[in-house]
């Protein structure tokens, strides 16, 4: 049996330990993840992967209150996956462009898999 302390394959370690990462990193990943936990912000990513949408209009596509929307659309806001855009007096909601959105669009897009899998 192996020490705990000493690799089997020490090449692949090193190459492991390589793609780990910083501790900075792993904790936006975490709560990049974390605010894809309700099946409403998976809803909310899917509907604004096409096109903007006001919270209101937003809400009657996911099917809750606009008060509902707004909170989960905050959460989405706070990883900077979701971006406000002021119109007038309409606030319009879109997918942000950096990685936060990127990783929750790609994360959506495969549950399509999952979907034509059942």
């Amino acid at each position: 049996m192996p020490q705990p302390d000493r690799a089997i394959d020490p090449t692949a370690v090193a190459a492991a330990q390589k793609q780990m990462l910083s501790g900075p990193s792993e904790k936006d990943a975490r709560r990049i993840l974390e605010s894809l936990c309700d099946p409403t912000r998976v809803k909310i990513i899917r509907a604004l992967e096409e096109t903007p949408l006001a919270a209101s209009d937003l809400a009657q596509v996911i099917g809750r209150t606009r008060s509902a929307t707004s909170q989960h659309l905050r959460v989405l806001r706070e990883v900077d996956a979701v971006q406000a855009e002021r119109k007038g007096n309409v606030v319009r909601y879109r997918l942000g462009s950096g990685a936060a959105a990127e990783v929750l669009r790609d994360a959506c897009r495969a549950f399509d898999r999952l979907e034509e899998a059942s």
